[in-house]
């Protein structure tokens, strides 16, 4: 009996063994909240951000903690946005974009489907199991729409601990400096509950300052009179929120520099200190708007493309006199605020890979640039220089910098539209009593480039279209009209910066007729293919019987009116124009379907009368032979690879080019030409402009125009040098202009 009792005490421990080692072989899962009565909750933090995104921070087990990006997708974003209270995601993001996080990372590797109900559903390596670091912090952008009756009250988007600084402000203290803008100098202060508290200046140092200053738009920090700032700061009370702070020089944020937080509360004394006070030193953009003595010189050798706000666009370097992109290979923050310091404004905001400004044409100069922070150009950090293998233009590299707060929106707005993003131009007036009210503008003259200006302004991204006509929109509280004569260059900063008549003056001077917006987040851009006009040029000496229809669509010099139709001929300089949309919105004509112009000679529709100017100059940039082209077929004839074509002009199609394709007119079609039949034979130069009546909004302007020397001898023609109008350095434009035999015009 007793041998019968040990072997069946032998089977119980063994199953129990088993039972403890059998699920510990098939891999750990972490209980759900769910399990164990702990129901998650959920926040959107960070820095820059807007309120619907983020980093990820969720809080389990009484404690916050962060998602690792490692597999991280956009159907991952797709469940956190729903269970933060937003209809959808439209995008993630990696590597910390939004700072890192402290504490927790409580999960990994997650991998949803899309369609659960919270992240807890979807597979992981568990709660708290995980390998990475915050530098691996994801986040989410969420579609800025409610779920409607969402009111979870466990979302919380918004919350900022005690001991982490979100946003950032410089108090001006004296009366002068308080109604200036930008502000310069002042008390540095971080928000804290429902107020403002200081920061103790004891161990404060110019690499603090710098942080903040670059933070606040301003490139570089300057000394300060702390000696007027203790006498007045004597007489206040103030609030410490933060008693030391030790910078590197090189962060983009208080928030990342080490500091000390004042113990319990925000009122701990800064024994033998004061508040910590900045100044800074704008850039030029900003410095005659600041009066300061002290001003910054800006590069030459880089510049921001295609962005819709002062400060933010895609990233070109000028190298042998070529301006050429930057490969977004290892792009970070520290090498993007080099360029903005470079440039005169403040530190990086963001570091934008994958073209997020539209692609570049030409040369890509750099590749894995590793910046510190501290140099002063883009040039003095290491980079690689790179073949065409390794880099192409969907991989170019941009920057959104930080810029000085102006507070130009407060003197404008748009009403009456359907979106926020359209709408009657109003502006602020002030009558003879002080007395401040709204007033519309006279929409005789208004085009696309105000349009620019005022979207710029509002910070609605690019113009869609300027409106000289707003009856169609909601009039129950329009204003008077109290603008007139408005005429932009698209380049100002607000619209006070444009002329404008001093009197008003409008011939239509009803609501109706007021200037009017539409505004967009991206825009199209349209470039010519340089080479290949030099390429494909030729002289043809076409008879003038077979050039009837050209001379209905006005294609044709003057003098061909005076010809003996239909004997002789006229000569004509004919090259292909390959345009294509390196934007990041699809060129479409401004008039739609029903009002195009039916031209029967040719059997085709024209969807814009003047799509480009052909010009032939003299040496001091007069015309002696031009030409136009109407746009009877905008069309995608080719596009990159992965892109599908979405225009085709056959059987009254839609008519447009895409992002990343082009429209091919070649040199054997109408009106494909200038008629230089009365041109002497020297030297000149072809100058083509695309879209010149700024007909149709684009993201840059300034490469809408093509040159090349031309040197004619009576019986042939050569091009030399063609290239977009600024894809040269200021240097090599001159050059091109004193092409041998220009100033002339003698053939050399």
């Amino acid at each position: 009996m007793k041998s019968f009792a040990w072997w069946q005490q032998w089977d119980v421990t063994v199953a129990l063994l088993l039972a403890m080692w059998i699920p510990s072989c098939q891999g750990q899962t972490t209980p759900s909240p769910s399990q164990q009565n702990d129901k998650l909750k959920f926040r959107l933090v960070g820095y820059p951000r807007k309120h619907n995104e983020g980093r990820v921070e969720i809080f389990y087990k009484g404690e916050w903690g962060t998602i690792c990006d490692d597999d991280f997708s956009l159907a991952n974003a797709h469940v956190l946005c729903r269970q933060l209270g937003f209809v959808s995601a439209t995008g993630w993001t990696h590597s910390a974009k939004y700072g890192k996080g402290i504490g927790k990372i409580w999960l990994d590797n997650v991998q949803c489907s899309g369609s659960e109900n919270s992240i807890e559903f979807c597979k992981s390596r568990g709660w708290g199991n995980s390998d990475c670091t915050h530098d691996e912090d994801a986040g989410v952008v969420c579609k800025d729409e409610r779920l409607p009756g969402f009111v979870d009250s466990n979302v919380i988007e918004m919350q900022v601990e005690v001991n982490r600084v979100e946003e950032v402000r410089l108090r001006p203290v004296v009366a002068i400096a308080k109604k200036r803008m930008p502000v310069t100098e002042g008390i540095v202060e971080v928000k804290y509950k429902d107020g403002w508290a200081q920061v103790c200046d004891l161990g404060w140092t110019p690499k603090n300052s710098r942080v903040i200053c670059g933070m606040m738009g301003f490139p570089y920090e300057r000394k300060v009179n702390k000696n007027f700032y203790k006498l007045f700061m004597e007489r206040q009370q103030h609030h410490y929120l933060i008693h030391s702070v030790a910078c590197l020089g090189t962060e983009v944020h208080l928030s990342t520099c080490p500091m000390e937080f004042g113990k319990g509360n925000a009122s701990a004394p800064c024994e033998g200190g004061m508040p910590a006070v900045v100044s800074c030193v704008p850039g030029p953009q900003y410095s005659q708007a600041s009066s300061q003595k002290k001003k910054v010189k800006t590069t030459s050798t880089v510049r921001l493309k295609g962005g819709a706000r002062f400060g933010e666009g895609r990233v070109e370097v000028l190298k042998n006199n070529e301006w050429g992109t930057v490969c977004d290979d290892r792009w970070n923050l520290h090498s993007a605020s080099v360029v903005c310091r470079e440039l005169g404004f403040g530190s990086a905001k963001e570091a934008l890979t994958g073209a997020r400004m539209g692609q570049g044409m030409g040369p890509i100069h750099m590749n894995e640039v590793q910046c510190t922070g501290q140099e002063r150009s883009i040039w003095n950090c290491r980079y690689k220089n790179i073949t065409s293998e390794n880099c192409q233009h969907a991989e170019d590299a941009s920057v959104r910098c930080n810029v000085p707060y102006m507070a130009f929106e407060n003197t404008i707005r748009i009403t009456g539209g359907r979106t926020r993003y359209e709408g009657r131009v109003e502006v602020v007036t002030t009558d003879a009593n002080g007395t401040q009210g709204w007033g519309l503008i006279c929409g005789e003259g208004w085009s696309t480039r105000e349009a620019m200006v005022v979207c710029r302004q509002l910070g609605l991204g690019y113009a869609n279209h300027g409106l000289q006509e707003t009856w169609y929109w909601d009039s129950s509280n329009v204003t008077e009209m109290v603008m007139s004569g408005v005429r932009c260059t698209g380049d100002e900063m607000a619209l006070s910066h444009c002329q404008h008549h001093k009197v008003f003056s409008c011939q239509k001077a009803a609501p109706r007729f007021s200037a009017g917006v539409i505004c967009s987040e991206t825009a199209s851009d349209l470039i010519l293919n340089a080479p290949l006009v030099q390429q494909t040029v030729y002289i043809e000496d076409r008879p003038l019987h077979m050039l009837y229809c050209a001379a209905e669509e006005d294609c044709l010099s003057k003098s061909a009116a005076k010809a003996n139709w239909p004997y002789g001929h006229r000569r004509l300089l004919r090259f292909s124009s390959q345009i294509h949309n390196i934007g990041r919105a699809d060129f479409r004509p401004k008039a739609g379907r029903h009002s195009w112009v039916w031209h029967a000679c040719h059997a085709h529709y024209h969807s814009m009368d003047i799509f480009t100017h052909y010009d032939l100059l003299s040496v001091n940039g007069t015309k002696v032979a031009e030409g136009h082209k109407a746009s009877f077929c905008l069309e995608d004839s080719e596009c990159q690879e992965g892109v599908a074509k979405r225009y085709e002009c056959a059987n009254f199609g839609e008519q447009g080019i895409t992002v990343g394709c082009w429209d091919l007119y070649r040199h054997d079609i109408d009106c494909q030409w200038i008629d230089i039949t009365d041109v002497k034979p020297g030297n000149y130069i072809l100058q083509v402009v695309i879209n010149p009546n700024y007909e149709v909004a684009e993201s840059d302007f300034t490469n809408n125009a093509m040159k090349c020397n031309c040197k004619y001898d009576g019986h042939r023609i050569w091009l030399h040098n063609c290239h977009i109008g600024d894809a040269f350095s200021d240097e090599a434009e001159r050059r091109f202009e004193k092409y041998p035999g220009q100033h002339n015009n003698q053939i050399s």
